[in-house]
């Protein structure tokens, strides 16, 4: 594999019998698809605790939410859980290998949980710029409209987050997304970041402090 990325200069994707791999030309580790803390987080819900991004977004049954930030999908993956069949999860993903990747991964990955399948199976992916999908929009297109743009200061807890990061999209949030975000939204714009950014003052979110935690959530309320 790494003759052949050298030879063609590119990086590839491995077809394998569990799954797919996606190799960035000079890295050590591929990355795939797995749902990463969504397990865990939807087996606490199922108990009947709280999960600090639904807290944060205010999501229930049968609402809808647009991820403009995909990534591994996890949070769009709780969300999915939440919002039930006649909720709407749609996720946007910039990089069109990973956005190719996260989509086969959705439709195809075997949680052993019947509740997570289905959360899974519900999220609609689309390869998009994410300023230009909202452009497009209608006004109060979604319920919520979230964003966790990559960390200033990394947080790189597990290895799906470590290997996310070669093909991660670190363009940030200006005031002109705040603002179709806040136009595409019903209720909420939900932002994850760093406890240290100052994008949550910045464009005036509440924050929702988690004492111990190295990302908050903010929202803004319509």
């Amino acid at each position: 594999m790494a003759s052949l990325m050298d030879h063609y200069g590119s990086g590839c994707i491995i077809v394998g019998k569990e799954r797919l791999e996606i190799f960035q030309a000079g890295a050590q580790e591929p990355f795939f698809f797995h749902p990463n803390s969504a397990m865990f987080r939807i087996k606490r819900l199922l108990k009947g605790e709280h999960d600090p991004f639904i807290d944060a977004s205010g999501l229930s049954e049968g609402m809808s939410l647009l991820d403009c930030t995909l990534g591994l999908a996890s949070d769009s993956i709780v969300a999915s859980f939440v919002t039930g069949e006649e909720g709407n999860v749609t996720g946007i993903e910039g990089q069109k290998y990973l956005a190719y990747i996260i989509r086969q991964g959705l439709s195809s990955w075997e949680a052993g949980l019947p509740a997570v399948n289905a959360a899974m199976r519900r999220i609609t992916v689309n390869y998009s710029d994410s300023h230009k999908y909202l452009q497009n929009l209608a006004d109060e297109s979604f319920d919520c409209v979230y964003f966790d743009p990559m960390f200033d200061e990394a947080i790189l807890e597990s290895d799906g987050i470590k290997t996310l990061g070669q093909f991660a999209i670190r363009e940030g949030l200006d005031e002109e997304m705040i603002h179709q975000a806040i136009r595409v939204a019903k209720r909420r714009v939900i932002l994850k970041d760093h406890y240290k950014s100052n994008r949550f003052e910045k464009y005036g979110f509440t924050v929702k402090k988690r004492q111990s935690a190295k990302f908050h959530f903010g929202f803004i309320q319509k």
